[in-house]
């Protein structure tokens, strides 16, 4: 009959987005040494927080039994022509501590041999698991580990407590200074106090209670709830936004949404402006009404129930002001320079060091869009030639050195302020397409050939000096970029060979 494990180990506050992969690689591993050690195993759950890894899982109470098969001689050799036993049939029965008429006779390749087979009774799995568990923590990866103290252990961050229960009972076993237990703690600042733990679903409830879900599922569903409330008591509904939703899980343990608002006159603002101000730099969730325009208020996830909310709330607005205060000043130094004039400062911007300035680019760029526009769009040569002369200017501009992630979002917006056509500026956006795996794909024709010579430059260029992908690394992301022209050749229907492309960059990079 299968008993439960539980497996807690107690840190410092984990980085959000070692968590998932930490969980996956803590079930894993448990399978494979219970695999090794011939524990039959049932159901095996991991859950987390930024303050602790769980694993349970449904294990026999003992190893399956080993079945050993040892040969002895061969059958001529051990019994004589009247199937009388030999001294070598003897030996072997007293030396396996068998009678000689346990012995079986086996098939081999080599012709019939005496055999003889133990079973071997499984061990205790508390007592296998008092060797495992130690090697399953120190096994769990992490994109980075420390030290701490005088110890050798490495963790992700330094590890206060251990838990480790089976059937209720505690499996023992020490790492350097740590020593496995039967207790939790609840959340760092709501409740600190020891809580001992029998089982799973005990240790669920009693930490629930000490104002931790520790469950992600169960936490990204409250925050989902709760952050729908929030916004709904002031008219509107949250942008949500699935990445940013899975971060702030592994950021909290015990989440309470607030609601704040920012002044109306930062909505004149580009709205990307706005929201990455607050999804990405402030993990907030940006508000917008029914037609999903964007109100003035924001939520805000924290990981505690603070005596005074009101207090919270402001803190939240004030650091958003700020922010949002620097972009406007941006916004509005960036607008008194054109963004044609901005094309020029791309000259003092390396790109890459064996690879020119990212001017050097833009002019490889445009040629390269222009010969593929000669092939596949020739009524859009002239926005081709202007889009991809303009492509870059804004990673010069005040806005996108603070937000990079807007490149190409305020490349578009500048060039419509600075009375660009609105087909150029729409292909200084869409030539960045696809930045991922799912993204759109470019609109027009125009953006097409300018997305495609931006990518095939960097690919030839990257190969060319040696940057070649490897499966560790990508720096250039050069597999995205392949995959995003393969994406873009086969939606759109185009047909132009692959070798004449490459000579195309080729020559654009040699000139």
């Amino acid at each position: 009959m299968k008993k439960g494990m539980l497996l807690e180990v107690g840190t410092e506050e984990i980085p959000s987005l070692f968590i998932p992969k930490a969980l996956d690689a803590m079930k894993e591993i448990l399978k494979n040494e219970m695999d090794a050690q011939r524990v039959d195993y049932g159901e095996i759950k991991a859950v987390g927080t930024p303050r602790r890894l769980a694993l349970f899982a449904e294990l026999e109470q003992r190893q399956r039994p080993l079945e050993k098969e040892r040969l002895g001689p061969p059958k001529n050799v051990a019994f004589d022509t009247q199937g009388r036993p030999t001294k070598a049939a003897l030996g072997f029965a007293q030396r396996e501590g068998v009678r000689v008429d346990d012995l079986e006779i086996v098939h081999t390749g080599k012709g019939e041999y005496l055999c003889v087979r133990k079973q071997e009774a499984g061990r205790q799995t508390r007592e296998i698991l008092s060797e495992v568990l130690p090697r399953l923590i120190a096994s769990i990866p992490f994109p980075k580990s420390m030290r701490w103290s005088d110890l050798e252990l490495r963790f992700a961050r330094p590890i206060h407590w251990i838990l480790a229960l089976f059937d209720a009972e505690v499996v023992p076993f020490t790492m350097e200074n740590l020593t496995s237990a039967s207790f939790t703690r609840g959340h760092r600042f709501l409740h600190p106090d020891l809580i001992e733990v029998k089982g799973f679903k005990d240790y669920l409830e009693g930490l629930r209670q000490a104002s931790v879900v520790v469950d992600p599922e169960e936490r990204r569903e409250l925050i989902r709830r709760r952050v729908r409330e929030a916004a709904q008591k002031v008219g509107g509904r949250p942008l949500e936004d699935e990445d940013l939703l899975e971060e702030i899980t592994y950021l909290v343990e015990y989440p309470v949404a607030i609601c704040g608002r920012f002044d109306n006159g930062y909505l004149d603002l580009p709205k990307e402006v706005l929201i990455t101000a607050m999804q990405q730099h402030q993990r907030y969730f940006p508000v917008v009404d029914g037609q999903g325009r964007l109100l003035p208020y924001f939520v805000a996830v924290s990981n505690i129930m603070a005596r005074d909310m009101e207090v919270v709330r402001e803190g939240n607005e004030r650091v958003l002001r700020a922010r949002l205060a620097d972009a406007q000043f941006f916004f509005q130094e960036d607008q008194k320079v054109p963004l044609e004039q901005r094309v020029q400062e791309l000259k003092g911007v390396i790109f890459q060091a064996k690879l020119g300035t990212s001017y050097e680019k833009v002019i490889r760029i445009r040629e390269l869009a222009l010969r593929l526009a000669e092939e596949l769009a020739p009524e859009d040569k002239e926005v081709v030639a202007r889009g991809a002369y303009l492509c870059k200017a804004d990673l010069v501009t005040e806005m996108v050195g603070e937000f990079p992630h807007l490149q190409g979002v305020m490349g578009r917006e500048y060039a419509l302020r600075s009375g660009e056509d609105p087909a150029v500026a729409q292909v200084i956006f869409e030539h960045y397409l696809p930045r991922f795996a799912g993204d759109a794909l470019p609109s027009t024709k125009a953006g097409d050939m300018v997305s495609i010579a931006d990518k095939l430059d960097t690919i030839i260029g990257c190969f060319g000096v040696g940057l070649i992908p490897t499966g560790a690394s990508d720096p250039f992301a050069l597999r995205r970029q392949a995959l995003g022209i393969i994406h873009i050749i086969l939606d759109k229907g185009y047909t132009i060979s692959l070798q004449k492309m490459i000579t195309m960059a080729l020559e654009s990079l040699m000139s």
